[in-house]
């Protein structure tokens, strides 16, 4: 009876498969995809992409510093559906800074409140002059008494998270393509392909024909390098995302509207 339990939990397991950017075109990866309902997490690819264990009405969240953080909570769509996630840049307020003193125009009287006093001079005087002197005394241990330290528990431990971590990058360093720039024929044979492959009815949408459709895969290859990181490792669905993403500026520049 407890086999059958256990066998039904690991066949539950799901997985659902996204992609993470933020609203330009800057490549902010890696990111923290974390599934909070489970607590487990994963990091994304440099392009983007992540696949993280998860059931539905989880929440995901993707965490990177210098961005607001975005949440997802999974339904049933998603698992068919790749998942984005869009991060937004944060906001940094500078603090206002006053400044005590106000100039009145008459020179004169603005240098004396520039001019050093002469209890400043001194004191700067004499300040050089022990920095300038040669050290008498011992500088003293910064290090901390032992007595006042807990025990080191790591101490002859074996970091086993870490060394597989450095394990897996290894791998899949292995086995991921080189990504390098595409020649004529191969940026040729990838729009191609990206154009009868990669399901491109978010375009048609805007009313959009064959030339125009063209014109914006040329915009989207120059603004976010396509064939240069996708010719040899061809994805649908991520190129579909990738698409998308450039899309959300294109129209933009454009003022295209859904018909």
């Amino acid at each position: 009876m407890s086999l059958l339990c256990v066998s039904t939990v690991v066949f539950s397991q799901q997985k659902v498969t996204g992609l993470v950017a933020d609203n330009s075109n800057v490549n902010i990866n890696p990111v923290l995809i974390i599934n909070v309902s489970k607590n487990i997490s994963v990091l994304s690819e440099s392009s983007g992409k992540f696949v993280i264990n998860a059931d539905e009405n989880d929440e995901i969240r993707a965490i990177k510093e210098g961005y607001y953080r975005a949440s997802k909570k999974i339904a049933k769509e998603d698992f068919n559906t790749p998942v984005l996630m869009i991060l937004q840049k944060a906001v940094i307020q500078i603090p206002e800074v006053q400044i005590a003193f106000r100039p009145t125009g008459n020179l004169e009287k603005d240098s004396k409140r520039l001019n050093e006093s002469q209890k400043l001079r001194s004191l700067k005087s004499d300040m050089s002059k022990y920095m300038r002197s040669p050290l008498n005394e011992p500088l003293p241990d910064k290090s901390i008494s032992k007595t006042f330290t807990g025990h080191d528990y790591k101490v002859g431990q074996v970091d086993v998270f870490g060394i597989i971590g450095k394990a897996v990058n290894l791998i899949t360093n292995v086995n991921k393509p080189k990504i390098t720039k595409a020649n004529y024929m191969e940026f040729h044979d990838f729009m191609v392909q990206l154009k009868n492959e990669v399901n491109l009815d978010f375009l048609r949408k805007y009313g959009m024909e064959d030339e125009q459709i063209d014109t914006f895969l040329l915009y989207a290859e120059e603004t976010r390098d396509l064939s240069k990181k996708f010719r040899k490792d061809f994805n649908r669905n991520v190129l579909e995302f990738e698409l998308r993403l450039a899309f959300l500026e294109y129209r933009k520049l454009n003022k295209l509207d859904a018909r």
